[in-house]
């Protein structure tokens, strides 16, 4: 064997080893002070002040389990006045150290924005600020594709278009808009879901037509996974993928069979008490790596 080859191997080998040990951060708040408020999405309609605080806590508390098994989950407190604050995604967008912090369309949320500014420049990240004229909800309604190649950007309920100009600006990176038409489906993260392997999992009902030719030219018919209405209403694509396991809500029979028979490790968690403010397991995290 030659002296390149054992150093290719050795290099290869090392990196299998980096990837099989490596453990993605992920950035959590405990729901001691979630109640639905206020109504500010369809979901939180007749729901006010209805969500057990008892039962949300021991739903998160599995969530958290499940995700700790996967990746190392770091907590940001909450604070009074911020109910959603527990819905961390909506945070801000991170991207090679720099975190674009969420300018809420709804006042009822801005107050959580300086929070989450304080808590990521105290963790040594770089803070953007979009104006508030822009906004723009984090992560919530930008994804990038499992290989990092594109940035998913929807915009319409609560992240506008011209948000994206600033994104591109800041980080020069591929990045497609897609328009969100359905009002239950208010951020991205409710109806698309890029996954390892090159799929995605969505609803097509959530997106403008001109938004659904987009996706299907990117992604391939067999890496596209179409979600129904009754996995969508449960959130089915609010989901945290991590490797080959993927952490949501309940879903149907049909839909964890087609994504068991492509190799996924499907982990469910009831989270019914978060339904009720219109977030689920990917609202609930924030990827910080």
């Amino acid at each position: 064997m030659s002296t390149s080859t054992i150093v290719l191997n050795t290099l290869q080998s090392s990196a299998v080893s980096f990837l099989s040990s490596y453990r993605p951060r992920l950035l959590m708040c405990a729901p001691h002070l979630y109640d639905v408020d206020y109504v500010i999405n369809p979901w939180m309609e007749g729901n006010v002040h209805s969500a057990s605080r008892e039962r949300a806590m021991e739903q998160w508390r599995e969530l958290y389990d499940q995700l700790s098994l996967v990746a190392e989950v770091v907590l940001i407190d909450p604070q009074p006045g911020s109910p959603d604050m527990v819905f961390t995604a909506n945070a801000g967008l991170l991207y090679n150290g720099e975190v674009a912090i969420s300018s809420f369309f709804h006042p009822e949320r801005q107050g959580e924005e300086p929070h989450f500014r304080r808590w990521f420049e105290e963790q040594g990240y770089k803070v953007l600020d979009l104006a508030r004229a822009t906004p723009f909800e984090g992560e919530g309604d930008a994804l990038f594709s499992g290989d990092r190649t594109r940035l998913w950007v929807g915009y319409g309920p609560r992240t506008l278009e011209s948000s994206h100009t600033f994104l591109r600006d800041a980080w020069d990176v591929e990045l497609v808009g897609l328009e969100l038409v359905d009002p239950r489906f208010y951020h991205l993260d409710t109806c698309f879901a890029p996954l390892e392997g090159g799929y995605v999992m969505y609803y097509p009902a959530a997106f403008g037509a001109a938004s659904l030719r987009k996706i299907e030219a990117f992604y391939p018919e067999d890496k596209r996974i179409i979600v129904a209405e009754q996995d969508a209403v449960r959130f089915a694509c609010n989901a945290v993928n991590i490797g080959s396991t993927i952490i949501l809500n309940r879903i149907s029979n049909e839909l964890l069979a087609h994504l068991n028979s492509l190799e996924f490790e499907v982990v469910q968690v009831d989270l019914s008490e978060f339904l009720r403010a219109g977030g689920a397991a990917k609202c609930l995290v924030m990827k910080l790596e």
